[in-house]
């Protein structure tokens, strides 16, 4: 029981901290702030973002692992890891490999007459890390989805 809850607990605050840093925290930021000062403040928001996600993913991901080997229901709790290791797979990339090449080449974002070849990389990057968070949202729909069907199966 404590083992669930825990998983529970993390699931939620992973997911939690998606829809929480990708629908409110950024639009707040960039509607309340010039465009240059929002960018600083998420910035510095993304280390401790991607940290949530490697703790809680990891925790998740190894408590559902541990699902497989000691409950009934061994297929969902199997998909259920599956889209957790996805996600967290997706989420190790985004933070670790796409969010320093995007830091590395931010100052394109303020120059006045950017390279375009540099200015093309960052919105590209960008952009791949957006559809990973995506991606990461809807992993973490489906692993409740899942959680939801070995909890209530009859087996």
């Amino acid at each position: 029981m404590i083992a669930l809850s825990i998983f529970l607990v993390a699931l939620a605050c992973w997911l939690g901290g998606i829809v929480f840093f990708s629908f409110f925290t950024t639009r707040i930021v960039f509607g309340s702030l010039p465009r240059a000062e929002a960018g600083v403040a998420i910035r510095a928001l993304f280390p401790q973002y991607y940290m949530l996600g490697y703790v809680v993913g990891t925790l998740s991901l190894v408590l559902a692992i541990y699902f497989i080997a000691t409950r009934d229901q061994r297929m969902w709790w199997s998909a259920t890891a599956l889209v957790l290791a996805i996600a967290l797979a997706f989420t190790f990339y985004a933070g670790a490999v796409i969010r320093p090449r995007v830091e590395a080449i931010r100052s394109v974002t303020e120059e006045a007459n950017p390279d375009p070849v540099k200015k093309a990389e960052f919105d590209k990057l960008h952009r791949m890390s957006v559809i990973l968070n995506g991606a990461v949202l809807i992993l973490n729909i489906a692993a409740i989805v899942g959680t939801s069907g070995a909890l209530t199966a009859r087996g």
